[in-house]
């Protein structure tokens, strides 16, 4: 239990008038000043009672696109056997202050409140903790109960709705080209080899087994499936906002597009994240939190192309960033020969030649998306 400052202000006020009462022998002084001490004890007294309750917090949902609706639901439970009187929830959302007016609960009964959070910013943040404050009418005295209690929100990017340039696997009989890498598992015919302990009965071949006399076995294996790759750039030269966050909401459009297509993705930003998913839609989870909390690189020496890529072959790459320098473009050029299509969108104001390349300069993130349209239905 505190005073506030009001309240310390009408404290100090009672004793200057019942001083200057007493001094000067004016009664009217001394009543005021009377009067002020005995709100101040009163708001003691009311404030001073802490509530009694169990209070139970849920976020719905926990995750959500940036500027998406998402509430808190504060559950409040009197346990005794006495009327609790009303007070405020007070929740923190970054620099938000949440509040909830609690109205007094009888014995017993329970009510429930929702409240709708801000999610303007990308991020996980964290909510709470949850304090509960008790206060007079006059706003002279409070009293604080820390629950202590957080939950956490994952505000995602905002996604806009793209097409990916390539969907579905190429699981038919013998398309494509296998190789060492190419995963095992679809009903493509590799070779028939022996039996080595630990492969699949199931797949023995027992035509070749009564020829050889040796068992042998069908060696299945995936062709050499489409690989869609986001190369996004989070220097520290890129601003903050707005070039930073729009780069990230195209990212975040192009790769969950493709994931859903059934795509082989791989997510790669200038500051060192590598992120290689399987194809289908379980892996926009893991590629969204990543780029949910993705922020801009410290080191300022950082190149464009990233080693990540030094080893990646074939499929389509992307490019976003909006500070493609000379240098840059000489790296994205030697680059090209080794992907089927290359693509850069360039948020920033300088232009771009990379030659052999598709060069976007979008205005912003719905800018870029309706290009990206564009481009791949040709």
């Amino acid at each position: 239990m505190r005073l506030t400052r009001r309240g310390i202000a009408t404290l100090v006020a009672a004793a200057v008038l019942i001083g200057a009462g007493a001094v000067a022998g004016y009664a009217m002084l001394i009543a005021l000043g009377a009067i002020a001490l005995g709100a101040v004890l009163a708001a003691l007294a009311v404030a001073g009672r802490k509530p009694r309750v169990d209070v139970a917090r849920d976020v719905y949902p926990d995750r959500v696109e940036r500027g998406s609706r998402a509430g808190i639901t504060l559950r409040v439970h009197n346990p005794g056997t006495r009327r609790q009187p009303g007070f405020t929830a007070v929740d923190r959302l970054g620099a938000s202050t949440l509040k909830i007016a609690v109205r007094s609960l009888a014995p017993g009964s329970e009510q429930s409140y929702l409240n709708e959070l801000p999610t303007w910013e990308r991020g996980r943040h964290q909510v709470g903790p949850l304090t509960l404050r008790r206060s007079d009418a006059l706003g002279l005295g409070q009293s604080q109960l820390f629950i202590g209690t957080t939950a956490t929100i994952w505000v995602y990017p905002r996604m806009h709705p793209v097409r990916s340039v390539a969907s579905g696997l190429p699981l038919h009989h013998h398309e494509g080209a296998a190789n060492e890498n190419s995963p095992r598992g679809s009903l493509d015919v590799r070779e028939v080899r022996e039996y080595v302990p630990g492969d699949e009965v199931r797949h023995l071949h027992w035509k070749a087994t009564a020829r050889t006399g040796q068992l042998m076995i069908r060696d299945y294996a995936d062709p050499q499936q489409p690989q869609f790759t986001v190369l996004l750039d989070n220097r520290p030269a890129i601003p903050a906002e707005p070039e930073f966050e729009e780069a990230v909401e195209v990212a975040a459009s192009l790769v969950v597009a493709a994931a859903k297509a059934d795509n082989r993705c791989q997510l790669v930003t200038s500051g060192g994240l590598d992120i290689i998913t399987t194809p289908g839609a379980a892996a926009v989870p893991r590629l969204l939190d990543e780029l949910c909390v993705l922020e801009r690189a410290d080191n300022t020496d950082l190149p464009l192309v990233p080693k990540a890529l030094a080893q990646s072959w074939g499929g389509q790459l992307v490019v976003i960033s909006s500070a493609v320098t000379a240098t840059d473009q000489a790296a994205l050029a030697m680059l090209r020969s080794r992907y089927a299509d290359l693509v850069v969108i360039n948020l920033g104001r300088k232009a771009v030649v990379v030659p052999g390349a598709k060069i976007l300069k979008p205005a912003n993130a719905v800018d870029a998306t309706r290009q990206w349209q564009s481009v791949i239905a040709r």
